[in-house]
């Protein structure tokens, strides 16, 4: 290929996302308003009407989930607690993976329920790992200091050897810091 000849162009799993203005704009509340919306409209109708007692558990998980998601996005800007809450979402969508297989494998005899409860199974597992990778973005540039992000344990102390209590640094074992 000659200097004159143009590269062909590669296409790149890369996109802007448009800015989060709301908790509404965020990936893993959508993901999981649209995953419960499936269980409360799919699920619960093929469950037994009285006789399943988890039917109310995964009702209750299914909307905590992107509750959960909208509070820690409320609370970020303020009281600083949005990491627990999101720790709640993560607990809520490893419950919702026990509840749907647990109705699949009692309750669900038919292969439409049993393909439906696989595929819900699947995007919790997502959706729990998206959340998870929220939780320690929001850890990494929520506006924490280094010594806040130490006591969370996004970054290690090693690294840099900070003293907190006196502010000082000792960055002499790295070539590339200049102290």
């Amino acid at each position: 290929m000659s200097i004159f000849e143009k590269a062909p162009y590669r296409k790149s799993a890369f996109r802007v996302k448009k800015p989060i203005r709301s908790f509404r704009d965020l990936e893993v509340y959508q993901r999981a308003s649209q995953c419960a919306t499936e269980i409360l409209t799919k699920v619960i109708p093929m469950l037994d009407e009285g006789k399943s007692p988890i039917r109310d558990k995964m009702v209750e998980v299914a909307l905590r989930i992107p509750e959960a998601i909208a509070e820690a996005h409320s609370r970020r800007f303020e009281a600083k607690d949005e990491f627990n809450i999101l720790e709640t979402a993560l607990e809520c969508c490893n419950k919702a993976v026990v509840y749907l297989e647990q109705a699949r494998d009692i309750y669900l005899r038919d292969t439409e329920g049993t393909a439906l409860c696989e595929d819900l199974i699947k995007r919790y597992i997502l959706l729990r790992r998206k959340t998870f990778n929220l939780l320690k973005a929001w850890q990494k540039f929520g506006g924490y200091s280094r010594a806040d992000r130490v006591k969370i344990g996004v970054v290690s102390g090693a690294r840099n050897d900070t003293n907190f209590e006196t502010g000082t640094r000792n960055d002499t074992n790295f070539p590339d810091s200049q102290s």
